[in-house]
C-alpha cells in the first residue's frame, strides 16, 4: 500500500483551481500563481512535486483527437491472469496507449485489460492494434464510440 501524501493548503487549492480552465496567454503559469497568492516558481516547483510524488498522475489539456483529425478507440483484451504482467508491458510498451486498466465485470465479461489507443488516423489505429496482437498472441476487441457525452467532472480536494 501506497504512503499517504499530506497536502497543505495551497497543493489543494493548486488541484482545484487547475481542475478547469487554464489561462490561454503569455504566462498562464504565473497567471494561475497569482490567482492563488504564490509565486510562479512555486506554482512549477509543486505542481512538479505533485506530479514526482504520483498525486496527479498527469498535469495537461485534453484534446478532441478527433477533431484535430485523428483518431481514437476504446479497446479490451481477454488476459490470462498467468500472463498479465507480459501483456501489459507489451500494450504499455505503444505511444497509442492513452491510459491501459485492470477492469473486472460481474457480468461475466471475461474483458479485464481496458485501454484507450489514440493516433493521427484510423489506420494508426489498425497498426497499433496489429502490434499488439502479433506481439501478445492475443485478440483486441474494439469499442468504437457511437455517442459523444460532455460530462465535466471536477473533484473537490478537501482537508
Amino acid at each position: 500500500m501506497r504512503e499517504a501524501i499530506e497536502l497543505d493548503t495551497i497543493d489543494r487549492a493548486i488541484i482545484d483551481t487547475l481542475q478547469g480552465g487554464f489561462p490561454i496567454s503569455e504566462r498562464p503559469y504565473a497567471e494561475v500563481a497569482g490567482g492563488l497568492g504564490i509565486a510562479e516558481a512555486d506554482l512549477l516547483w509543486r505542481l512538479q512535486r505533485l506530479l514526482d510524488r504520483r498525486v496527479l498522475t498527469r498535469f495537461g489539456p485534453l484534446f478532441q483527437v478527433e477533431r484535430m483529425g485523428g483518431a481514437f478507440v476504446l479497446a479490451a483484451m481477454r488476459v490470462p491472469e498467468s500472463d498479465w504482467q507480459r501483456v501489459l508491458a507489451v500494450v504499455n510498451s505503444l505511444p497509442a496507449v492513452a491510459h491501459n486498466y485492470r477492469r473486472e465485470s460481474e457480468r461475466n465479461s471475461d474483458f479485464n485489460m481496458w485501454f484507450v489507443l489514440a493516433a493521427e488516423s484510423a489506420a494508426g489505429i489498425d497498426a497499433a492494434i496489429a502490434q499488439i496482437q502479433q506481439c501478445s498472441g492475443l485478440q483486441v476487441f474494439r469499442f468504437p464510440k457511437l455517442q459523444e457525452y460532455f460530462v465535466e467532472m471536477k473533484l473537490p480536494v478537501r482537508p
